[in-house]
């Protein structure tokens, strides 16, 4: 269960259709796209709309780009702005995740991902645990100890409740032998929020992907305790399984049309999401923001997110969360 996440990158098979930011450029797929990011600003998924657009304007393949971000209850504030100000709209795009999966469960929405028009599966990326600089716990043993004693008493916060940060808790304290429910989980809605609580004390402790915190870390600010995949991706960072609590989840991101667009046009943008995936300018923030290549389209991501939301139910429910 703790190794559903585990995924296959798929080849883009357009290997003719790299390009170096100083070279020659593509043929224009589409002269703008309106991104749509349900969530605030400074998060995961924001800053991988952010990627898109970097990528896809230095390739020449976008002429501009406009976003919008409306935050709240892991997308599910965003989701239903989504689904009725941009249906049949060919040239929208939004940025969902596996977040997204948990929330919808979670929080028994009457609209998820299954309504939109599934595009590209782009990355995924392991989580994080931090504390704070000055925080007492020194190491993931120690911040262990302290669940294990009190979970409600250590308060962690992270994305929104049912995501994978929440999951990843849940994962935790079962393998420490409490009861997920237990867990003193501060939901955020975006990055930005959850780091402004962890950087002011406000929490003891913080789960996200490691894009999120890498400058923090890298800065002194917060201390990485324990990342959440299946090898390190810092030396000095250890997995959580191999610190003693075998969890190992990543957090899989992606993009999704408007609903009422017709097949070619799905298709269309498929095409601009597989140009873009070929580029060296791809390639490049993929290797900067340490996020693994999770590239996948057509009937594989519609299977793929058919067998996601199935696990993700039966995580949630394992864990009392749903």
């Amino acid at each position: 269960m703790t190794q559903r996440r585990t995924l296959l990158a798929a080849s883009a098979g357009l290997a003719s259709l790299s390009l170096s930011p100083r070279g020659a450029l593509a043929a224009e797929l589409f002269s703008s796209i309106f991104m749509f990011v349900p969530a605030g600003p400074g998060g995961g998924w924001d800053g991988l709309g952010r990627a898109i657009e970097q990528a896809a304007r230095q390739s020449g393949l976008v002429g501009t780009f406009q976003f919008e971000n409306v935050g709240g209850a892991g997308g599910m504030v965003g989701l239903p702005r989504f689904l009725q100000q941009r249906r049949r709209r060919p040239d929208a795009l939004m940025i969902g995740g596996s977040v997204m999966v948990g929330a919808a469960l979670t929080n028994k929405t009457p609209v998820s991902l299954q309504d939109t028009v599934a595009v590209a599966r782009m990355t995924e990326e392991a989580g994080v645990i931090i504390v704070p600089a000055n925080s007492p716990f020194q190491n993931i043993g120690q911040l262990a100890d302290a669940l294990k004693e009190n979970p409600r008493a250590v308060s962690v916060a992270g994305g929104s409740a049912g995501g994978t940060d929440h999951i990843i808790l849940g994962l935790m304290l079962q393998k420490l032998g409490r009861q997920p429910r237990e867990a003193s989980f501060v939901a955020f809605p975006g990055g930005g929020p959850a780091q402004a609580a962890i950087l002011g004390g406000q929490v003891a402790a913080g789960i996200s992907g490691w894009s999120e915190f890498s400058e923090q870390i890298k800065a002194g600010r917060v201390r990485a305790l324990a990342t959440t995949g299946s090898s390190r991706i810092e030396p000095d960072v250890p997995t959580l399984k191999e610190s003693g609590l075998d969890v190992v989840a990543t957090n899989w991101r992606g993009v999704f049309g408007a609903p009422g667009i017709t097949a070619p046009q799905r298709q269309a943008l498929v095409d601009l999401m597989t140009a873009i995936h070929a580029t060296e300018a791809w390639r490049r923030i993929l290797a900067d923001r340490g996020w693994a290549d999770a590239f996948l389209t057509g009937q594989p991501f519609d299977e793929f997110l058919t067998r996601d939301r199935a696990e993700t139910e039966g995580v949630l429910k394992d864990l009392g969360l749903a």
